[in-house]
């Protein structure tokens, strides 16, 4: 790595947190980097994470960053990009990071269909064994790499998100479960759940 931000007794940390190491974990943890040095970790609320994808990264970030679901310091957006904005509430500091086409180098073209073929009709052992050295190649490469090589550094998107609301619980009333106010909706003067209101509209 460029700097001594993140060690490696952090990197084994958030290996074991997320499971296993992988191209998407790296990507993550560089990520996490940037928000460390530029604005420190998120003790609270004060720094807040917007990624755009669901894949392995986010993990590293929460682990890392500090940014959590349970804070509402960490929003998804399902935009299906390798994306990551963070904002610093105190002074407003805030860059969104979105990975660069050729992170994963040449050597991403060869994890892509291996992994295709995987999906599809599996792998051969020699196959397996090449997909598992691509795989760390290509983790090491982005551990390795310049920041600046990795992600393109943006303006954000949209403004600061707000401080996540404490809103007292609604009763559904059809299943009689407890539902968050702001995720309620109304059908034939009954106040329901999501998922109970997408039954009654599927009908």
């Amino acid at each position: 790595m460029s700097n001594k931000t993140i060690n490696k007794e952090l990197i084994e940390k958030t290996i074991r947190f997320h499971g296993h190491w992988c191209p998407g974990l790296a990507v993550g943890i560089r990520a996490s980097e940037w928000a460390l040095k530029e604005m420190g970790s998120a003790r609270d609320e004060e720094i807040v994470a917007v990624v755009e994808t669901d894949m392995c990264a986010v993990d590293a970030v929460q682990y890392l960053a500090g940014c959590t679901f349970g804070k509402g310091n960490l929003i998804h957006k399902d935009y299906g990009k390798n994306a990551f904005t963070f904002y610093r509430r105190k002074d407003g500091k805030a860059a969104r990071l979105v990975a660069r086409p050729d992170i994963y180098g040449g050597a991403g073209v060869t994890l892509g269909k291996l992994h295709g073929k995987m999906l599809d009709k599996g792998l051969d052992q020699e196959e397996q064994k090449l997909w598992r050295e691509t795989r760390t190649g290509i983790s090491s490469q982005v551990m390795k790499s310049e920041l600046i090589d990795l992600f393109e550094i943006k303006a954000p998107v949209d403004p600061v998100p707000k401080m996540a609301r404490i809103l007292s619980p609604m009763v559904c009333e059809s299943c009689g479960e407890t539902v968050m106010e702001t995720r309620t909706r109304h059908f034939g003067g009954r106040l329901l759940c999501i998922p109970c209101f997408d039954i009654r509209e599927r009908r």
